[in-house]
């Protein structure tokens, strides 16, 4: 029926996209044509934002050049920085230091008039440092600039602690972030297609992709993971821990998806680099690793008991958990980080928009009543 509601646009195809493919009930992900195993596990972070943006691989002077201008948009103008402080001094979230700097980000354009392309560049490069600011203003210390000589990734676990970090804790953020770059139609992809729709421009449509992020049925799920885990790591019995919580009506973070049927293809991925992170001689806490996989096997089968009915397998949260922890991303900026990644497909999102442009405009069906008559407001 040309009128029937479908709540949360659930199962409506707004658009075409070349940028990510969903197979719910096989649990697959392809992103810009690349099944998601083969393109996490071997591209650089600069590598997945090139093929987003221009649906191929870059060549290796390609690759430099732009490693080159991405790594050039980086520092922040002086008001943002001075805003993103200001959230951190007064406590607020990463998230929403992360919507007030990204807001401010083109007070950094060395030029002026409108370019989506530059725009969409400068957001990507910018947000790590917003991020990495915000935290080492919350903590006390004084902001480290970024750096041009080291990676995408690399350079936002610098700017968060001032030390350079290890290959492995580079490759492990890398290929969180090549995983959870891009994921269809989600909640923060389509606010900011729908804003690059009104042909508004690519910063206000990220830092509106931001604001729908910051809701916790959207990118709050990983901190809470990694409390279950510390959890069940320091328990007897991940059992009786596990079953407690379900005794007690309570969720078990990280596992169902609304739509994967099966294993979310994220999780698979993140688990493998999370089992080699932790089992290098760098990684660290190979125990907390074991205690984790553990606590995925006893969760499943539970699960799979009390609920045969739904499909409550892993998803990419769990395994979040896990890696971010293990290259030192701070539980606080969980959700932020994963803004530093997805910003790669929502600027890709907002680009492709705006080159096959129609403004998203649904309709609505009206529930209130009609033919009221009008009370002055003396008889009211």
């Amino acid at each position: 029926m040309a009128n029937s509601v479908r709540k949360g646009l659930d199962g409506v195809v707004a658009d075409e996209t070349r940028l990510s493919a969903i197979d719910g009930d096989a649990g697959e992900l392809t992103i810009a044509g690349f099944p998601l195993s083969e393109l996490a596990g071997n591209a650089t972070y600069e590598e997945t934002l090139f093929l987003l943006y221009e649906d191929r691989l870059p060549t290796a002077e390609e690759l430099e050049d732009f490693e080159s201008d991405l790594a050039a948009n980086r520092a922040l103008a002086p008001a943002t920085r001075a805003v993103v402080q200001a959230a951190g001094e007064n406590g607020q979230s990463a998230m929403d230091a992360a919507r007030m700097g990204l807001a401010s980000a083109s007070l950094a354009r060395t030029d002026e008039g409108e370019d989506p392309e530059r725009d969409a560049l400068l957001a990507v490069a910018q947000l790590p440092t917003i991020v990495a600011t915000y935290w080492r203003s919350r903590t006390g210390a004084d902001p480290i600039e970024p750096r041009t000589d080291l990676s995408h990734a690399g350079n936002y676990l610098y700017m968060l602690t001032g030390d350079e970090p290890t290959q492995s804790e580079v490759r492990g953020l890398e290929t969180y972030l090549d995983t959870v770059v891009d994921h269809g139609f989600n909640a923060s992809a389509f606010t900011g297609r729908a804003i690059a729709s009104t042909e508004s421009d690519v910063i206000s449509a990220v830092t509106g992709a931001v604001g729908a992020l910051k809701g916790p049925l959207h990118g709050g799920a990983p901190g809470p993971v990694l409390d279950m885990l510390e959890e069940t790591h320091d328990a007897d019995d991940v059992r009786r821990v596990l079953e407690a919580k379900l005794d007690a009506g309570e969720r078990l973070m990280g596992f169902g998806h609304r739509v994967y049927n099966v294993r979310d293809p994220r999780a698979a991925v993140l688990s493998e680099a999370a089992e080699t992170f932790y089992r290098a001689s760098d990684g660290g806490d190979e125990a907390f690793y074991e205690s984790a996989v553990e606590t995925e096997r006893v969760a499943r089968d539970l699960l799979s008991d009390r609920r045969p009915d739904l499909d409550l397998d892993t998803n990419v949260e769990f395994y979040t958990a896990l890696v971010l922890r293990g290259v030192g991303i701070p539980q606080a900026l969980f959700s932020a980080t994963f803004a530093v990644s997805r910003i790669g497909g929502w600027t890709a999102h907002a680009l492709e928009q705006l080159a096959d442009n129609r403004i998203v405009r649904p309709r609505s069906a009206y529930v209130g009543e009609f033919d009221r008559t009008w009370t002055p407001i003396d008889d009211r």
